[in-house]
């Protein structure tokens, strides 16, 4: 047993740690609930796998029929702690018991207050900061957008190719791809404007190179005078797992700063220790004048947050953010739960232990595989862009066969990318390198076949 497996027998899971199929998948009462869903549910709340889950804890889910499965998702990037952690859960237990609700802009209480405080620790930048917090990545990307707009005076948006922030009507037009998300759901707002990223895999342009590019667009098409943020994931979760190169971001920042934008770094699927770092904007160099961040922050509950420089979130008048639900006292309790346990645990460093483990494992598959043009990642965020053999022309259809083997042999993997053709691991960053081994070989078995 190594050191890291060592760390992670020591830790406290409510589910043996292994891939157990007991029904071919679905199983039975996971087919009697997709009949009840499909008389009751709106067809357009999608899923990827009509597998119905009971519990879980760690890495592994639970279905309804008694199956183990390995959890490479984490309903998008959430539990990256884990299903389930105790910390969290007993938290969450003693704050239901005590305070639901009040609504923090009504009678205000700690937590929130706590939450605040802790954000203004561990976001990048050793300067004053001040935060609001909401109930998800959308309505967090919403109002960054209202608070550019406020302090900055200005109204046009930038984003980057690929972007994905939201599904609101606002964050809908910040996000690239037309289907599913958009199509047939305008019209969208305007003074939004996408430019190109980096993508070395596609373009084979340095980080100057390609901010060069961007830069030239939004002073040829936009102009950086009406410009009041410029929005970026730095590292693109439902784009591709796209890490554009090194120096990329450091020159747009330096280029927002010298023209008055302020540069927002889209935290909600990369922050929160899922990368090896709090923030994955800090593996660039670049500290941003906001950061949202969601997902990860309350270990599956409801939170989000805008966190950035106390000037800038101070320019909005009083009443001019919040809503009934943000900041929630239960939400909050979690959210203290979890950064405790970030620290208390060393996730920061286990997410450097899972990158180093999935690099040794999959790193090779573009040599072994016709079909993989390229793996990349950070932390315990990768990608794997399928493409025809070959050429670097997507391959969509290899990314349904390789993920519908994965999911009938219990492995929950995720889609990404503007072609449909990125296969997504955002695995917890406590999963062992026995999971990791035994959920790579099924992928494996996978991409063998095409």
């Amino acid at each position: 047993m190594t050191a890291s497996d060592t760390s992670i027998a020591r830790r406290s899971f409510s589910v043996p740690q292994e891939r157990r199929l007991v029904t071919p998948l679905p199983g039975p009462n996971s087919i009697a609930l997709q009949e009840r869903r499909v008389a009751s549910v709106s067809r357009g709340a999608g899923t990827l796998a009509n597998i119905y889950m009971d519990h879980g804890s760690g890495a592994i889910l639970v279905d309804v029929d008694g199956n183990s499965l390995i959890d490479l998702g984490c309903g998008i990037g959430v539990t990256t702690v884990g299903h389930a952690h105790p910390a969290v859960a007993e938290a969450v237990a003693r704050q239901v018991a005590k305070l639901t609700h009040t609504l923090f802009t009504v009678t205000p209480y700690e937590h929130y207050v706590a939450v605040a405080e802790k954000l203004a620790q561990v976001t990048p930048g050793a300067h004053e900061k001040h935060s609001i917090l909401v109930n998800s990545g959308a309505e967090a990307v919403e109002n960054a957008v209202k608070v550019a707009r406020r302090f900055t005076g200005r109204n046009a948006i930038v984003v980057l190719d690929h972007a994905f922030h939201g599904r609101t009507n606002l964050t809908m037009a910040m996000t690239y791809r037309p289907w599913p998300e958009r199509a047939g759901m305008g019209p969208f707002p305007g003074d939004i404007h996408s430019v190109p990223i980096s993508y070395p895999f596609r373009d084979g342009l340095s980080g100057p190179e390609a901010a060069e590019r961007t830069i030239d667009v939004i002073e040829t098409h936009i102009g950086a005078s009406d410009v009041a943020a410029f929005f970026a994931e730095p590292i693109q979760g439902d784009g591709g797992i796209i890490i554009p190169a090194p120096g990329y971001f450091a020159a747009i920042a330096d280029y927002c700063r010298d023209n008055g934008i302020l540069f927002v770094a889209d935290e909600i699927q990369s922050g929160l220790a899922r990368t090896g770092a709090w923030y994955a904007i800090e593996h660039h160099g670049v500290v941003p004048d906001i950061v949202t961040s969601a997902k990860g922050i309350a270990g599956g509950m409801p939170l989000a947050a805008v966190t950035g420089r106390a000037d800038v979130m101070d320019a909005v008048q009083p009443g001019g953010v919040g809503g009934t639900f943000g900041g929630n006292p239960v939400s909050a309790a979690a959210a203290l739960a979890v950064f405790d346990v970030i620290e208390r645990e060393d996730l920061l460093g286990e997410a450097r232990r899972v990158e180093a483990a999935i690099t040794a494992r999959i790193g090779d598959w573009p040599d072994r595989f016709g079909v993989v043009g390229e793996v990349r990642g950070k932390g315990a965020m990768f990608g794997v862009e399928l493409v025809q053999p070959g050429t670097k022309k997507p391959d969509p259809a290899a990314l349904t066969a390789v993920l519908r083997h994965a999911v009938s042999n219990g492995v929950i993997a995720l889609d990404a990318g503007t072609w449909d053709s990125v296969l997504r691991l955002l695995p917890s960053v406590v999963i062992s390198e026995a999971l990791l081994d035994d959920a790579m070989g099924v992928l494996e078995e996978a991409l063998e076949r095409l």
